[in-house]
């Protein structure tokens, strides 16, 4: 799909991580319609490379590239061979984050009942391995890039990053107590990381998307016949859009705020797109 509105990125090289997933997949390809090389990485290489090659049938330039974020060793290979292949690094989105079955818990909130279910997933028995999978993979997932990619930016003379935050940041889920905290972690050092960077011109902002189909969320919201949850209707009708937002319809942001030219004195900002979600009380 073509982009909403195009900005000159010839000459730029972006590094996308979570580039095989339905959100950062469409980033990838965006910024490679607007003339940047991409290089797509992610956990494992074959949907990296689908990214990649679906840039290339278009016309654009991309590489993929298996990486673990939360490996900097792995990081600073990839780091190396994205040098070799394309001389420079200008822009880093920071798309690969998620969260666990193990960090969620069964029901909205805590009965009594629960209590005398010694097998089910209630707060008191959540185990910290969940938390720390989830806290590990969006914020050191968002740390350990920004500090192996980052570093050729401000050698160079400046760049963009753009981390990927969540209206959970503002507005915490039910069920989702870790990703709902690790997304306002994210939001946090977003904010740190402009400041800290403020001095060798690299901006650091990021988008807070609300509710859009993912693989990771798509059983939560439509059961196997494909009828929306409860959840899902809950969902809807807080928010005034009265829909799931579309992975294209991030594009323009995440355009703007990696574009120099566009938005060079933008920095700091967590940018939400939630059709109106979290601005919304229900009332």
């Amino acid at each position: 799909m073509p982009v909403p509105f195009k900005v000159n990125l010839t000459g730029k090289t972006a590094v996308v991580t979570g580039g095989g997933g339905v959100l950062c997949s469409e980033f990838s390809k965006a910024l490679a319609e607007c003339g940047a090389n991409v290089a797509v990485l992610d956990l494992f290489y074959d949907p990296a490379n689908k990214t990649a090659e679906e840039i290339i049938s278009a016309g654009g330039s991309a590489k993929a590239y298996a990486c673990d974020v939360l490996k900097r060793s792995e990081l600073e290979e990839v780091r190396e061979k994205i040098l070799k292949d394309f001389s420079r690094i200008d822009i880093l989105i920071n798309g690969a984050g998620g969260n666990s079955p193990k960090a969620t818990t069964e029901s909205e909130r805590l009965t009594k009942a629960e209590l005398e279910n010694s097998e089910g997933l209630n707060f008191f028995n959540l185990m910290p391995a969940g938390f720390e999978f989830v806290f590990n993979l969006n914020i050191l997932g968002t740390l350990l890039p920004t500090q192996v990619f980052a570093l050729p930016m401000a050698k160079s003379g400046g760049g963009a990053v753009l981390n990927i935050s969540s209206m959970n940041a503002y507005r915490p889920l039910t069920k989702i107590p870790a990703y709902s905290a690790a997304k306002a972690g994210v939001s946090n050092l977003t904010m740190w990381l402009a400041t800290h960077f403020s001095k060798v011109n690299i901006r650091v902002n990021a988008i807070a998307p609300g509710f859009f189909v993912t693989n990771q969320n798509k059983n939560l919201l439509f059961d196997g016949e494909g009828n929306p949850t409860e959840r899902t209707k809950k969902i809807l009708a807080a928010t005034p859009s009265e829909r799931f937002g579309k992975p294209e319809e991030l594009v323009g942001a995440v355009l703007f705020l990696c574009d120099e030219k566009s938005s060079s004195f933008v920095n700091g900002v967590v940018l939400p797109i939630d059709g109106g979600f979290s601005a919304y009380s229900g009332v």
